[in-house]
């Protein structure tokens, strides 16, 4: 019997039924019919009791795992303290100390300041306003596959697929971003990847497209995430500051994602020995609650242009973020990533082996990504199979997206080398099922 048929999931399907008839399509990526009942650690149990092992790790938002007993107690005491107070009218502490923190954390020796918000996307939504403001220069260069966000200003700096509908975003220029797997020049050494991109966007972008002298900012994510981990080719970003340095053009992250030691480090852009003007941050910023921020140079924080809202930097969030981020140095979930991540990419280079399914793997500390192919030489994306792999291990007891065709790997930053192991075991698995065709695709019906 199919390990999906075998459980009892009588209360899981009866939940989906209802989620259908209420709650819109536009809000949703289901790659699978998962009902969260609760959760703990690194594993969720559906409403019938059956446990999974979590590889998604709620996009990244739970850093220190479920239910981390300080990061409850915080919530719980802020909850019995402050409830909810708007920042924009008055002053409550756990912003303030919070904010300073963060301005601690940022590197450079300048003056900074910070803006809170709810989501990733307003946060750089709210770059997307500031930046042309504060320099008097009306145009920004993005990239072409960056995922920033869900609002109009964050959706027209992106350059992803998913955010198919018309944005306004006349001053917006994409550039090619360094993509050593697929570069956009053909098959070609890493390092020569960088620097035909490079050169593209001085030669071309910046001279015949976005003038140098009229272009405020270049927007960047360290690793484009829901592109597929691409991981940019180390000399890219130190020879991208150079040209912003030369031209006067500010240099801004989103770190949404890579951020507070996901991939090792407590900014993704410090893998590559460059400082950033201003950063957007989300997503593990709250401990698991909604919290963004923006962290960057005073000269462009500072400028006057209102933009708040009621519950950007709630009291509840603040404090949670201290809690998560006391844990996070306390028990170096950093160093974890790098312990367990570099594990884990191990163990998945050594699978690929004997996988032809598996095209590349890739990513730094505990944000990987596994792309699939059809064909290993000629790597034609496998995007059905990407979806019937992650159905598949969802059977099997194992939870993580897929985007396009790359499995999506961020587990909470706890795992351990043990769960590592286990979580393999069912991805292996699941991956032999998927090459073999045993699969039955009706159960993708209705879904993503």
């Amino acid at each position: 019997m199919d390990a999906h048929e075998s459980r009892d999931l009588r209360l899981t399907r009866e939940i989906a039924r209802r989620d259908g008839a209420v709650i819109t399509k536009s809000l949703k990526y289901r790659l699978y019919p998962f009902v969260l009942g609760r959760a703990e650690g690194v594993r969720l149990w559906d409403p019938d009791g059956n446990e999974y092992l979590d590889w998604m790790g709620c996009g990244g938002a739970v850093p220190a795992g479920y239910g981390h007993p300080e990061v409850r107690d915080a919530a719980i005491a802020a909850i019995d303290k402050e409830y909810a107070h708007p920042l924009v009218c008055y002053i409550h502490e756990p912003a303030v100390e919070l904010a300073e923190k963060l301005v601690d954390l940022f590197p450079g020796d300048f003056d900074k300041k910070v803006w809170f918000g709810v989501s990733g996307s307003d946060a750089m939504d709210y770059l997307a306003k500031v930046v042309p403001v504060a320099s008097g220069r009306p145009r920004i260069v993005s990239f072409i596959g960056a995922f920033h966000g869900m609002t109009i200003g964050s959706g027209a700096i992106s350059g992803h697929g998913a955010l198919s509908t018309p944005i306004p975003g006349g001053h917006i220029t994409k550039a090619p971003y360094p993509n050593p797997y697929r570069c956009t020049w053909g098959p070609c050494d890493p390092q020569e990847c960088s620097l035909r991109c490079l050169d593209f966007l001085r030669t071309e972008l910046l001279t015949n497209v976005s003038p140098a002298d009229e272009t405020a900012a270049i927007f960047a994510e360290s690793i484009q995430s829901d592109s597929g981990e691409i991981v940019p080719p180390d000399n890219y970003f130190p020879a991208l500051r150079e040209l912003c340095d030369e031209h006067g053009i500010w240099l801004v992250f989103d770190e949404i994602k890579t951020a507070f030691g996901r991939t090792g480090r407590m900014f993704g852009f410090e893998h590559f020995g460059i400082q950033a003007d201003a950063v957007g941050l989300a997503k593990p910023l709250g401990g698991g609650f909604p919290l963004s921020a923006v962290v960057g140079r005073s000269a462009i924080l500072e400028v006057d242009i209102y933009t708040a809202y009621t519950l950007g930097g709630h009291p509840v969030s603040c404090t949670t973020s201290l809690a998560f981020m006391e844990v996070m140095q306390r028990e170096d979930l950093a160093g974890n990533a790098v312990d367990v991540g570099g594990y884990l990419k191990e163990k998945l280079l050594e699978m690929k082996r004997s996988h032809p399914l598996m095209g590349d793997v890739r990513g730094k500390g505990l944000l990987l990504g596994v792309e699939l192919v059809t064909d290993q030489q000629t790597r034609e994306p496998a995007t059905t199979d990407a979806h019937r792999l992650a159905y598949r291990c969802f059977e099997l007891g194992l939870i993580l997206l897929a985007f396009g065709n790359v499995m999506e790997i961020t587990p909470p930053l706890t795992i351990t080398r043990g769960d590592a192991d286990e979580a393999l075991a069912i991805f292996e698995r699941a991956l032999a099922d998927i090459e073999a065709g045993r699969f039955d695709d009706s159960k993708l019906d209705g879904l993503h």
